[in-house]
């Protein structure tokens, strides 16, 4: 059996390019003795790959030219040789950017029954919906009624992030780089505020919209908005360092906040993660997640692009401000 993929074909240089990445046909062998067949339902594209594309030393090795790129993906079991699997088991890997595979059980994780679409455990009960839950309620160690700002608010883990904090009674702040995604966070997603940070400046933004200060800032995009959001903070906030979006693809490093003094006299808490630091907390993550999505109490959205074709367009998308939530490649 065969099936198509994407390889990385040259490291990209700025913005990634529809050249960097070529459409690969792969071999699927039968599963031996402790392995499994795969086709993918769907895949996920991430801002963190764009590091992975840099050859550099980081918490996820680099991926190599000409080898077929991997990533978060749902599947479905079509022939098994493990006793762990069968056939028509939904499962989730990290074998995703090709159309099926053929690996060792011990790689893939069963979902069990699934409660939503299959896509949505990619999103919201997924790695992003995690990485929202434990950056806002472990990292950012949220209190009930507190001033919570995110930025990149209409993104993966952005929307999922600000309709937590609403569940905990918060006044929720989100930005957005286009006026269709403020409205989107105000009128669908229950964010209390939100600004377009392409329209006037994001610290003015800031001031208007929480005149008292913020005591949890949700960084998905670093630069002009971890600067201003430093500005904002009351003491003894505490900020959730998650992404930097907006300097990934620099190709030259670009200057820091220079207002960092500002988190001594405050007593701020400045605090980097990645979700693989709250393994522990997964199962009580699903629960609490399934729980709001099939409830309706958190909204998920997707933005899906179709075929494996379409990986490498939906990919750079991220970086062009293409989707609302989630961006899915379906199969």
């Amino acid at each position: 059996m065969h099936a198509k993929a994407v390889a990385l074909t040259t490291r990209p240089e700025g913005m990634p390019t529809i050249e960097d990445f070529q459409i690969v046909d792969i071999d699927v062998p039968e599963p031996q003795a402790g392995q499994i067949q795969v086709k993918n339902l769907s895949m996920s594209v991430d801002p963190y790959m764009r590091g992975r594309m840099i050859d550099r030393k980081s918490y996820v090795p680099p991926f190599q030219i000409g080898e077929v790129l991997t990533g978060g993906c749902i599947g479905q079991v079509t022939k098994s040789a493990s006793p762990e699997f069968k056939e028509g088991d939904y499962v989730s890997s990290m074998f995703g950017w090709r159309e099926a595979f053929t690996e060792s059980a011990e790689g893939v994780k069963r979902l069990g029954d699934i409660v939503a679409p299959a896509s949505q455990y990619l999103g919201a009960l997924g790695m992003p919906g995690m990485t929202a839950y434990a950056g806002l309620l472990e990292v950012g160690a949220l209190k009930n009624g507190e001033t919570v700002f995110v930025s990149g608010a209409a993104g993966a883990v952005g929307s999922i992030v600000g309709q937590i904090a609403k569940l905990k009674g918060c006044t929720v702040i989100g930005s957005a780089g286009s006026d269709e995604k403020v409205a989107l966070l105000t009128t669908e997603l229950g964010f209390d505020h939100a600004f377009n940070y392409n329209n006037g400046s994001i610290l003015g933004h800031l001031k208007a919209l929480a005149p008292g200060g913020l005591d949890v800032y949700f960084d998905n995009v670093g630069a002009e908005h971890l600067q201003a959001a430093i500005m904002s903070m009351r003491p003894f906030g505490r900020i959730a360092l998650c992404g930097a979006i907006a300097t990934y693809n620099d190709t030259a490093p670009r200057p820091g906040p220079n207002n960092l003094s500002m988190a001594i006299g405050l007593g701020l808490t400045l605090r980097g993660f990645i979700v693989n630091h709250f393994d522990h907390l997964a199962d009580q993550f699903r629960s609490d997640m399934e729980g709001w999505v099939t409830s309706g109490q958190i909204v998920t959205k997707e933005t899906v692009y179709n075929g494996i074709d379409q990986a490498p367009e939906a990919f750079i998308g991220l970086f062009k401000g293409s989707n609302t939530g989630k961006m899915i490649v379906n199969f």
